[in-house]
């Protein structure tokens, strides 16, 4: 379902967004290249202090490369259920209205079609607005508070949670390794503060040039091409590059002749 939003969803009208929190990020010195004379490497100090954590609230538009994030102490559902309903809502002032206004029952079965194949399925209310967005989330408890889920149906989102131990179909967690990386690597943060201020200094440079994120890209193409050229044989899933000439029975002998 996940991935069908990815390869449909915008096609099909529907904006898709993905949210993820990243972290804890301590104050700490963390590894990296950095500028330095020949010679001389940069020194960390050997002794432990503890300068407290930081976390990243995260929503990334794939299609447009778009990040909303900010850096938090901790990401409690006090403080990400706000920060996600504020985010959200101005996404959805900035969209279109729809152009097609289905019926109710169409626009039911249009809800409903995002729930095919689930064994668990979330109760969708009596009375529906257009859908207007598929928002991708881990299987968290605190994604799945009533208050929360009611909020995104009243304003047209619907949410699709990954699997568990299905993080990797939630694009957001790649992009969160990127900003870290460019935040922290090769740096030494003396306390969260400071973290939380680079964290939220390199968003605003992505978010200058952002890049679009495509599902599997053109390296799944070249697998899919690649598992096409292939010739399945029995027993596992295993393939060959030129399939294997079988021994022909007796009876196949027999009739061939």
């Amino acid at each position: 379902m996940i991935e069908r939003a990815y390869l449909q969803g915008e096609q099909s009208g529907l904006q898709v967004w993905t949210q993820d929190e990243a972290g804890p990020y301590q104050a700490v010195p963390y590894p990296g290249a950095s500028w330095q004379p020949q010679g001389e490497p940069t020194r960390y100090p050997h002794e432990y202090v503890r300068g407290g954590t930081a976390k990243l609230l995260t929503l990334l538009h794939p299609k447009g490369g778009e990040v909303r994030a900010k850096a938090v102490r901790n990401s409690t559902n006090t403080v990400l259920h706000p920060w996600l309903k504020e985010e959200l809502a101005a996404i959805l002032t900035g969209l279109p209205e729809p152009q097609i206004l289905l019926s109710a029952e169409g626009n039911r079965a249009l809800w409903e079609s995002w729930q095919e194949g689930l064994s668990v399925r979330i109760t969708l209310g009596e009375q529906l607005p257009p859908l207007r967005m598929l928002l991708v989330l881990d299987n968290l408890a605190g994604h799945k508070t009533p208050g929360l889920v009611l909020w995104m149906f009243e304003h047209g989102v619907m949410p699709l949670y990954t699997p568990l131990g299905g993080s990797w179909l939630n694009m957001a967690e790649s992009v969160q390794r990127i900003l870290a990386r460019r935040a922290l690597e090769g740096q030494h943060p003396k306390d969260a503060q400071q973290v939380i201020e680079w964290l939220e200094a390199t968003v605003r440079g992505w978010n200058r040039e952002p890049t679009p994120f495509e599902w599997g890209g053109r390296r799944k193409a070249r697998r899919e091409r690649a598992h096409r050229r292939r010739h399945a044989v029995g027993g596992s899933g295993a393939r060959t590059q030129r399939p294997i000439q079988q021994r022909k029975t007796a009876v196949e002998k027999w009739h061939a002749a």
